[in-house]
C-alpha cells in the first residue's frame, strides 16, 4: 500500500508544481524587460513571455547626429539586450518553481 500512497503524493507534488508554473507564466506575461545602448541613449522594451519588442525609445540627441549606421548599431545591440534579459527573466522565474530542473516541453 505504501506504493500506492507514494504514488499519491507524487501526483499531489506534480500538480502543485503545474499551479506554479501557471503562476509564474501569467506573470511573465505582464512583465516587461529592457535593452539599452549608448548608455540609454536608445531603449527597447520587449515582452518577459513571448520577446517581442513592445516599444522603442530614442534620445533626440541620437536622432540630432543623423548617422544611420550608428542607430542601426544601437537598434541592433539594445534588441539583443532586451531579447537576453527577457530570456534570462523567464529562465530565472521557473527555475525557482522547479529548482533548476530543465522540464521537456515547458517553453
Amino acid at each position: 500500500m505504501s506504493g500506492l500512497g507514494d504514488m499519491g503524493n507524487l501526483l499531489k507534488q506534480a500538480q502543485e508544481m503545474q499551479r506554479q508554473i501557471d503562476r509564474v507564466k501569467t506573470d511573465l506575461r505582464n512583465e516587461v524587460v529592457e535593452g539599452t545602448a549608448g548608455g540609454g541613449a536608445l531603449r527597447v522594451h520587449v515582452s518577459a513571455d513571448r520577446q517581442q519588442v513592445q516599444k522603442v525609445e530614442v534620445a533626440p540627441e541620437v536622432l540630432s547626429g543623423a548617422d544611420p549606421k550608428l542607430l542601426e548599431d544601437l537598434v541592433q545591440t539594445a534588441v539583443q539586450d532586451a531579447l537576453r534579459r527577457a530570456q534570462e527573466t523567464e529562465k530565472e522565474a521557473m527555475a525557482k518553481v522547479t529548482g533548476g530542473i530543465q522540464l521537456p516541453g515547458l517553453f
